[in-house]
């Protein structure tokens, strides 16, 4: 893929582009805005690089025709013969599936797939991602995320395939090929993040301070983006995190040093979202460090003309260069080029456009295969699984009918939504056990329960969404306090997500049920819709058989295919299952764990 990046035709183009470009022109193409705060007449007007689409920001109804209909206004506007026409990039978080938009396949998110340790399966799904965004007139894509997670604390943990960088780095080629699919039409463009090091952050605090050694990071941190690099990876987003104290949006020698020159990476860095505004107390002074360090195009909300105001003063001061300009707009012009959007029709006139395939049950089949191959057995006592389909069944559970919270984070929202009113063709659990089990019965509250009408429980339970600081679990604000006091620059705190790793004190109801069930010695059969690996001794101990069911997406089908043996067991943990809240206590189940109805 670099070949083409890197072609005569292409670098011929770009310079011919630039030698016309003025600085305002330049300055414009390294900024992107988020949609609600840039009209399509002020992408114009500021020759804007790229406008974003964040997560829960949606156009109209949030129907397939809106997205194409803003896509259309954005390209239509910034593009023609009045002005210099270089297209607008439109990028949106899609991140398992396009999961900004209704009636989307909704995939199992990056800890399930990895557990599921099927590179084919992942090219499949990049695929059908690429298609279900090309059908909306996107074309690019924040994914996907190829952090490698150490801390079940963290937010973001559900983002991380794996604890060990093989499954990611084996996965990274496979994703890169499905989304960008030789680009001209067929393909999207992918974006690699988080650069580097977000998986290893202290206590697994969100945009925390990773404290390892180089021989650490550039062994198990840096070593998926090497592989999605040498597939042709067009665009790699900066971390908030830091390595040992400095903000990776500030770091010249990650961004610069390693990545562009040592890696040889010819397309272009793009900043997190409003990611520079960390690196100083001085938004001015945090756009020169950035810049200088080597981000080519800046993610901003609302602040976007302030930057590009910014910028201008810092070339006219010579904080800036003038070839610090020229190398992140000849990148970015570069990737555009290789991309065949300055050859392509409005969106809604491409070849994928609306096409019926979005949605569709061919599509949602390989989400619920991939729903399958996700879960993870870690007890089947008296083999009460596989479930008798005929058998008497009482399903109960905080997750057992909700897909918003089967989904998770970046789902319709940024941190996620509860209930199915978003999800048209979606089955949450309860829905696929239904299908196979005439005899269930779905139940919220067990007052009335008499053991002589049920054989078995099913008992979903677990986390509800969140995303990124969000999904922080803390038990010490002061560990807030020393990161920060640490870090060369500030660091963005959110409200956690709880207290503690224990299951039991998180979320006390799903263990409440499962004790109520026994007491009535009625069999139980937990299913555990989490992102992350939690301490589970106590649901474990009460249960008779438990499935760590991730966080599945729109297809709970999947998990009802398992239960009721139509399918095997087929995922291995991808991380060490805790035993304890202390992260350096042995496992309870180590990683590559898990049982099957074959063995």
């Amino acid at each position: 893929m670099h070949s083409i990046l890197n072609k005569p035709t292409v670098k011929a183009k770009v310079h011919q582009l630039m030698s016309q470009m003025t600085l305002a022109q330049k300055i414009g193409q390294m900024t992107q805005a988020e949609r609600l705060s840039c009209t399509p007449t002020q992408a114009k007007e500021f020759h804007l690089g790229s406008v974003m689409c964040g997560a829960g920001s949606v156009p109209g109804n949030n129907e397939l025709q809106d997205w194409l209909e803003m896509a259309d206004s954005y390209f239509q506007t910034t593009t023609g013969t009045n002005h210099q026409s270089i297209p607008i990039l439109l990028g949106v978080d899609a991140v398992h599936g396009h999961n900004n938009l209704i009636g989307a396949t909704i995939f199992p998110h990056n800890i399930g797939l990895g557990a599921a340790d099927d590179p084919a399966l992942i090219k499949e799904i990049a695929n059908v991602t690429r298609k279900e965004v090309l059908a909306s007139g996107l074309d690019w894509v924040f994914a996907p995320n190829l952090a490698v997670a150490k801390n079940n604390h963290w937010g973001r943990f559900y983002e991380s395939f794996s604890q060990s960088p093989d499954i990611t780095r084996k996965y990274a080629a496979n994703i890169i090929n499905g989304l960008q699919n030789k680009l001209q039409a067929e393909g999207v463009i992918a974006c690699t993040k988080h650069w580097v090091g977000d998986g290893a952050t202290s206590h697994g605090i969100d945009q925390g301070d990773a404290k390892i050694s180089w021989q650490e990071l550039n062994n198990i941190h840096i070593a998926p983006y090497v592989s999605a690099i040498r597939s042709g990876a067009m665009t790699v987003m900066a971390s908030f995190n830091s390595w040992n104290g400095n903000k990776c949006h500030g770091h010249h020698f990650l961004l610069t040093e390693v990545l562009k020159k040592q890696l040889q990476f010819s397309g272009f860095v793009v900043s997190d979202m409003n990611g520079i505004d960390y690196l100083s107390d001085d938004f001015y002074l945090s756009i020169a460090q950035g810049v200088n360090s080597g981000i080519d195009m800046f993610m901003l909300t609302e602040n976007w003309p302030l930057f590009i105001q910014h910028l201008h003063s810092h070339v006219e001061f010579g904080t800036v260069s003038v070839s610090r300009i020229n190398d992140a707009v000849r990148r970015i012009l570069s990737v555009k080029l290789a991309a065949g959007l300055f050859e392509a029709p409005a969106p809604s006139k491409r070849k994928w456009a609306n096409d019926r395939s979005f949605g569709s049950l061919k599509h949602r089949e390989i989400a619920r295969d991939a729903v399958r191959k996700s879960l993870v057995l870690l007890k089947n006592s008296d083999n009460l699984l596989p479930i008798n389909k005929h058998a008497r069944i009482l399903v109960t559970g905080n997750n057992a009918n909700n897909v918003g919270h089967q989904c998770g984070g970046f789902t319709i929202d940024w941190q996620g939504v509860s209930g199915n009113i978003h999800f048209p063709q979606a089955t949450s659990v309860w829905h696929g056990i239904k299908k196979l089990a005439p005899n269930a019965i779905l139940k919220e509250q067990l007052d009335t329960v008499n053991a002589k009408d049920h054989d078995l429980a099913v008992v979903i339970i677990g986390e509800t969404p969140y995303a990124e600081g969000f999904g922080d679990i803390r038990d010490d604000d002061n560990l807030i306090i020393k990161a920060g006091s640490q870090i060369n620059g500030q660091i963005n705190v959110s409200e956690h997500y709880g207290c503690s790793t224990e299951l039991k004190n998180l979320h006390p109801e799903g263990y409440s049920k499962i004790k109520k069930l026994t007491a009535l010695k009625i069999p139980v059969v937990v299913v555990l819709i989490s992102g992350r690996t939690l301490v589970i001794n106590a649901e474990l101990n009460e249960s008779s058989a438990f499935v760590v069911g991730w966080l599945p997406g729109t297809q709970g089908q999947g998990i009802s295919d398992v239960l009721f043996g139509d399918f095997d067991f087929q995922g291995k943990l991808s991380f060490d299952w805790p035993k304890t809240v202390e992260q350096n206590s042995p496992p309870l189940f180590p990683l590559g764990f898990g049982l099957h109805y074959s063995l």
